[in-house]
């Protein structure tokens, strides 16, 4: 539906685009046209009057023509001596305008219904003699009305034409447009990875298909997402629900009670990693939200054995539950690989606070610096929330998180500041 309003827009100025400019075109060619015919008009009645003036003659005091006209020029050329017609007919529909003109002083034109009238004076001593002659317009108004009609016509099927050829070339390119955009959304729920890869744009389509491959980069990376999303649950959410299940086992083929406090803390810890992850997936909505760094930290603690070295107040430009949930798995994977050791620090680096989440414990291999922050990868025997929820709630919190090799185990956490540190 869009796309048929679209093209009927697109013909629709192209019909009204056609149609001005055929108007503009007929109405000059029609001025030009009727002013060659007025001036030919002329030349033919100034041509006419010279003829006849030419055989003006004075014999024995009377003027006279040397010459008698044929009974055609008779009734288009007329002499006038003294106020007296000496030479032609005048028609009764205009002998009142021709012997005006015979009167006058001067040559002059005037037009009258059909025919234009042209008076030239003849010079002769003594004597005021005037040819008028007459030109009928008819053939010319015709001519013009011929010309006119032609016109209307030739512009009438011009603007069909341009409306046919602005629908038939719009047709064809939505076509093209609606073929790539069917392939897109093809591509991007069966073949994410496929491409058009037109290469440099030369032409709209060009930047339409760039367009669409960077859709689908996009659906790729968020199909991609979904799957490490998923990956990423499977993998936190398996290891407490296999302690759960191990210690209702044991119970029952040893015939002792679960422990509550055993099956309260898994519960406790499976609780705390799908609470992480939806934060993961929400975090993008905290924008514009605050914490103080040190409260946050605190809470990530609890009561676990950590240092902090952290000023007397800091705050950051993310939420506090998000701040927590980035700190609480980095502080419980030092604690699970230190061997005597645990702390926390902050600094200011600019418009940013870096925290620095370190132990004593072996450390990372310079090889699985980037690698830790896979599914599947914990470095150790023990369990929690992992390095790759971290990162992803750090990539959607607009957090930077990096793990760094330096002989001990070391996670930078990279947070926007609000305050400079005090």
């Amino acid at each position: 539906m869009a796309m048929t309003g679209f093209r009927r827009s697109v013909v629709a100025l192209t019909v009204l685009i056609a149609t001005g400019v055929v108007a503009i075109l007929v109405v000059v060619s029609h001025v030009l046209l009727s002013r060659v015919t007025d001036a030919d008009a002329h030349d033919l009645a100034r041509t006419r009057a010279e003829a006849v003036a030419a055989n003006v003659t004075v014999k024995g005091g009377r003027v006279v023509l040397t010459e008698n006209g044929s009974e055609a020029m008779d009734e288009v050329a007329w002499v006038y001596a003294d106020g007296r017609l000496i030479d032609g007919n005048v028609p009764a529909s205009v002998v009142r305008r021709v012997e005006e003109l015979a009167d006058s002083e001067r040559s002059q034109t005037a037009t009258v219904r059909d025919s234009l009238l042209y008076a030239r004076q003849v010079p002769v001593d003594g004597h005021h003699v005037m040819v008028v002659v007459r030109v009928d317009l008819t053939p010319y108004e015709t001519s013009e009305q011929r010309s006119l009609t032609l016109s209307l016509i030739l512009g009438g099927l011009t603007i069909v034409l341009a409306g046919g050829v602005a629908h038939l070339v719009v047709h064809r390119a939505l076509r093209v447009v609606h073929e790539m955009a069917a392939l897109a959304d093809d591509w991007g729920h069966h073949e994410p990875g496929r491409r058009f890869n037109l290469g440099v744009p030369r032409d709209e389509f060009g930047e339409l298909g760039q367009t669409l491959d960077r859709l689908l980069e996009r659906v790729d990376n968020a199909l991609a997402d979904e799957r490490r999303l998923t990956d990423e649950i499977a993998h936190e959410l398996r290891t407490p629900l296999t302690v759960l299940r191990g210690e209702a086992q044991l119970a029952q083929l040893s015939g002792d009670p679960v422990p509550p406090e055993a099956v309260l803390s898994e519960v406790d810890r499976l609780d705390a990693a799908i609470t992480t992850i939806l934060r993961a997936a929400r975090a993008r909505t905290d924008e514009g939200t605050r914490c103080d760094l040190r409260s946050a930290a605190r809470q990530a603690i609890g009561g676990r054995a950590v240092e902090v070295a952290f000023p007397a107040k800091i705050e950051v430009a993310v939420a506090r539950d998000v701040a927590v949930s980035l700190l609480s798995p980095l502080l419980e994977n030092g604690l699970r690989h230190a061997k005597t050791r645990v702390w926390i620090t902050a600094r200011n680096q600019g418009a940013a606070v870096v925290v620095d989440v370190l132990d004593d414990g072996p450390g990372i291999d310079p090889a699985d610096v980037e690698r830790v922050f896979e599914a599947g990868v914990t470095g150790g025997d023990g369990y929690g929330l992992g390095l790759p929820v971290v990162r992803r709630i750090a990539a959607s919190a607009g957090v930077e998180v990096r793990a760094i090799a330096d002989g001990r185990g070391h996670v930078e956490v990279t947070l926007p500041a609000v305050d400079a540190l005090t």
